[in-house]
């Protein structure tokens, strides 16, 4: 085969696969209107499907399921890793605290239609028991913030005695339990971040160097102030 037949063999591919891209990118933004239209995560794939001008099969041929389908909306909102990468932390800590405010802020400049989404990814009634919350995604996430607490480590902010993944099941276990009282209306929207990172901090401060302490207890008393002024 000559080299033009490979070129437009390369060519092919790559137009299917921006075709798929194009209709992918449909597929989800559909599923966000109809979220935020309905209020309700419990969609149809028919519906979906209408709403992006594309076959009934398709959702079903690039997601394989509504489930995925409501997941990757999830995702799809979610440009952290590009705006946290152009984040400039002083230290290890702070670039945890860093990682917290820009995870929040999502929540916080959106709450009801976030709010949608965390009762859906909390729903433990699927066959998984895990919800939107797959294994992978939270095992991806887990190792994201295992990261974070080790870089702390490494730069002798936190104690190398105390396990990262420990820390991190603690720090996750505390930001569910807030984001389950926020999404029920048990916590203001206003006080989500300050609660959840308070909690953070006096958690790592139970793991902290002196030099770590130090920072964690100004972060402390700046979520102490934050709260009070709620």
């Amino acid at each position: 085969m000559d080299d033009g037949a490979i070129s437009v063999g390369a060519l092919d591919v790559r137009r299917r696969e921006q075709a798929k891209a194009e209709r992918r990118s449909r597929i989800v933004r559909a599923a966000r209107d109809l979220i935020r239209e309905t209020g309700d995560t419990d969609l149809s794939m028919r519906m979906i499907a209408k709403r992006a001008d594309v076959s009934l099969t398709t959702p079903y041929n690039l997601f394989g399921s509504k489930r995925a389908v409501v997941l990757a909306v999830f995702e799809d909102e979610r440009d952290f890793v590009v705006r946290f990468s152009r984040l400039q932390a002083q230290n290890a800590l702070d670039r945890i605290f860093d990682a917290h405010d820009l995870g929040m802020r999502y929540f916080i400049d959106d709450p009801d239609f976030y709010k949608t989404l965390w009762k859906a990814l909390l729903n433990t009634q699927g066959a998984d028991s895990t919800g939107l919350a797959t294994p992978e995604r939270l095992e991806r996430n887990r190792a994201a913030w295992r990261s974070l607490l080790e870089a702390a480590q490494e730069e002798g902010l936190l104690a190398d005695s105390v396990s990262s993944d420990l820390l991190e099941r603690t720090l996750s276990a505390f930001s569910n339990g807030c984001m389950l009282a926020w999404a029920m209306d048990a916590m203001p929207t206003e006080a989500l971040a300050a609660n959840t990172a308070l909690g953070y901090a006096l958690a790592l401060k139970g793991a902290a160097t002196p030099a770590g302490a130090a920072i964690l207890q100004t972060r402390i008393l700046r979520c102490q102030d934050a709260l009070a002024r709620l």
